[in-house]
């Protein structure tokens, strides 16, 4: 039994947590010694999303998406509990209890070495990462996880919208913003990148290929042939986020470790409501692993294009969403362990 186990994970999976590693060094030694690679790949940018970025996350969710069947979806209502979950986790407890717990580091905690000022823009960078959940790179997470994947896009897909009209109210409500600049072209762009096109290169392979050849070989031959690419995708991600962020993390480490601090915290905390909230309500592993990913996770490209748009290129808010991406995926890795450690623990997948 061990031995099919380990057959089953791939050589970058066993891994992923070194690959990682090595990965964002890489990309923050290019942002320190070779800024000319950044410098010329910013300049393939729309809207605050990085193409070359956008292309590589395409990579990641494409195979994913493969393993839709749109037939599925359909029974998505029948187990309406995971949509909840996601919901009332995302938007009724995340948002605010990111303010409470960054309030409480960067006033009280860390007020010896942290201006009043500073502490709110810290704030401030914090509540834009805690009101956007994750976009794309729960895909990954759900993958890793052995998610539904037609569940984890019917998640992913309502929160999308809820975005779109809870975004700007929860913020303004959290930091006191009457007006707010939000890029919504950068949330239309990014929903479209990240989850239409690929939806849409899915859905047309699975039909085309199955038409052709067959369910059996669409299933046990053409999907293993992206097995690993998932995985080289996402690190291939980190090497060029990573070099974007270089000296800005290499400038300030001392701030980087005070602001890591209650994002990891917060991070685990909304991991482990959804968790055992989804584990108390008998939901399936499948589902389960999902819908906490997604609150634990950022959509870190919207918090990073709002923060520059409202307080600057420069600002502690914009280095507090920074610091969400460099903690983010180590912290999600452990997640992810957690969660397969604890499979045996959920209800067992309906017949």
């Amino acid at each position: 039994m061990e031995k099919t186990k380990l057959e089953g994970i791939s050589f970058f999976e066993k891994y992923l947590s070194l690959w990682v590693v090595l990965c964002m060094a890489v990309g923050v030694v290019i942002g320190v010694y070779l800024p000319v690679i950044p410098q010329f790949l910013s300049k393939f940018e729309y809207a605050h999303v990085s193409i070359p970025v956008a292309i590589l996350i395409w990579l990641m969710i494409y195979p994913m998406m493969l393993k839709v069947d749109f037939k599925s979806i359909k029974q998505v209502g029948q187990n309406p509990k995971g949509l909840v979950v996601t919901w009332v986790v995302n938007w009724l407890i995340k948002p605010f209890t990111m303010y409470g717990i960054a309030a409480l580091f960067f006033f009280i905690i860390f007020k010896s070495v942290l201006p009043a000022d500073l502490a709110k823009e810290y704030l401030a960078g914090a509540v834009l990462l805690g009101a956007a959940p994750c976009t794309a790179m729960v895909f990954v997470w759900s993958h890793l996880t052995k998610g539904n994947p037609a569940y984890t896009l019917v998640q992913v897909a309502t929160n999308d919208l809820i975005i779109l009209v809870a975004f700007v109210p929860i913020v303004a409500l959290l930091l006191g913003l009457t007006d707010i600049s939000v890029p919504w072209i950068t949330l239309f762009l990014s929903v479209v990148l990240f989850v239409v096109i690929p939806l849409a290169a899915g859905w047309i392979s699975r039909s085309a290929i199955t038409r052709k050849r067959g369910l059996d070989y669409f299933e046990n031959s053409f999907i293993p042939k992206f097995k690993n690419v998932t995985i080289s995708g996402l690190l291939l991600t980190l090497i060029i986020i990573f070099s974007f962020q270089g000296k800005i993390i290499v400038d300030n480490p001392a701030h980087i470790v005070l602001i890591a601090v209650p994002l990891i915290i917060q991070t685990f905390f909304i991991f482990s409501v959804a968790y055992i909230w989804a584990k108390k309500w008998r939901l399936p592993h499948n589902i389960a692993a999902p819908a906490a990913m997604i609150g634990a996770s950022n959509f870190f490209e919207l918090a990073v294009a709002v923060s520059i748009s409202v307080f600057g290129l420069e600002s502690g808010a914009t280095l507090v969403t920074v610091v969400g991406v460099l903690v983010e995926v180590p912290v999600m890795l452990t997640l992810v362990k957690i969660a397969n450690n604890t499979k045996g623990r959920f209800a067992p997948l309906e017949a």
